[in-house]
């Protein structure tokens, strides 16, 4: 009775184990993931910005336009 409780004990034991390493690793990749989204979100232009931008353009176009006339 005693070897087959160690041996339960092993077991559950190494399932604990394995678990806790699949946790870590996820961890790993969810702090990857989350580095990679903020790099991402750093390097794109904000829509605002774009706007503006667009706007600005097509008013000195406007304006080239009046004046070539």
């Amino acid at each position: 009775m005693r070897g087959t409780l160690e041996a339960g004990f092993a077991r559950v034991d190494g399932s604990l184990a394995l678990l806790v390493q699949r946790s870590d690793q996820t961890d790993q990749r969810l702090a990857d993931h989350e580095a990679r989204l903020d790099a991402l979100e750093k390097s794109r232009w904000p829509l605002p910005s774009l706007v503006a931008l667009t706007g600005l353009g097509a008013l000195l176009v406007a304006l080239w336009q009046m004046s070539a006339r």
